[in-house]
């Protein structure tokens, strides 16, 4: 089950953290996976760490801030490899900051890079999903478009407009066999996330307010990507996966 044979997988963001776990979890199911970064040389440290151990791996650099440049990748994605059946939109920034010194164009750039992209993106993969006759569109959202903590107004803004798409894409691309889905991790021991795992009082109330009692693993993330991208995840569209913990679950 949950084999990726054939399957071409564009994701976002994959040069570390939950895009790089995505990538290495889907490479080991059969699938060539596209890594995307803004540097050239991580790009392709992934890449050949990849293909060194005789997985199928290609990568393309380039900043997802610049829309033109993004989209362009999404063609040459399915120029190269032949084919796209797989989108995940995983790349995202946050800020940090008050709301009375939190900046418009800050607000602008968090929305712009979260769900702009996440929408035009999709929107150049399905002209080649429709082409296969299928396609899987997977988003990385958050909890925090479920709940919210202060100073991230724009995080939370943008991941719950990220929710509310993949439920609108969902339901317009279905009669397409183009399912939408999208994943809400919680509390990630991600490299990003290692000042607040190393900080004391953080990891305290992270572990004190998820039920299992500790943080998530990337590999648990890149688990449930798997799967919504898998063939037994056939039925499943306009869904978010939240994998916490139980964080979210518990008063």
């Amino acid at each position: 089950m949950f084999r990726l044979d054939g399957k071409v997988a564009l994701i976002t963001g994959s040069t570390r953290g939950l895009g790089w776990a995505m990538a290495e979890a889907m490479a080991g199911q059969g699938a060539h996976v596209v890594i995307t970064g803004r540097s050239t040389a991580d790009v392709h440290d992934r890449v050949t760490d990849l293909t060194g151990r005789g997985l199928a791996a290609s990568g393309r650099a380039g900043d997802l801030a610049d829309l033109d440049d993004a989209i362009a990748g999404v063609g040459w994605v399915a120029d190269t490899a032949g084919r796209l059946d797989i989108l995940i939109n995983n790349a995202g920034i946050n800020s940090r900051a008050p709301l009375g010194e939190f900046d418009v164009d800050e607000w602008r750039r968090v929305l712009h890079v979260n769900l702009d992209v996440v929408f035009a993106l999709s929107k150049a993969a399905v002209p080649h999903m429709r082409a296969l006759g299928a396609g899987r569109i997977i988003n990385t959202a958050s909890i925090m478009g479920t709940v919210a903590r202060p100073t991230i107004p724009a995080y939370v803004s943008s991941k719950g407009g990220v929710d509310a798409l993949t439920k609108a894409l969902a339901v317009e691309l279905a009669p397409d066999r183009i399912t939408v889905n999208a994943i809400g991790p919680g509390y990630v021991a991600t490299e990003m996330n290692t000042p607040l795992v190393e900080d004391p009082e953080f990891d305290a109330m992270v572990r004190s307010r998820t039920p299992l009692g500790r943080w998530g693993e990337p590999a648990e993330i890149a688990a449930a990507a798997v799967f919504l991208a898998s063939d037994e995840a056939g039925y499943v569209t306009g869904q978010k996966l939240i994998v916490d913990g139980g964080m979210t679950t518990a008063l």
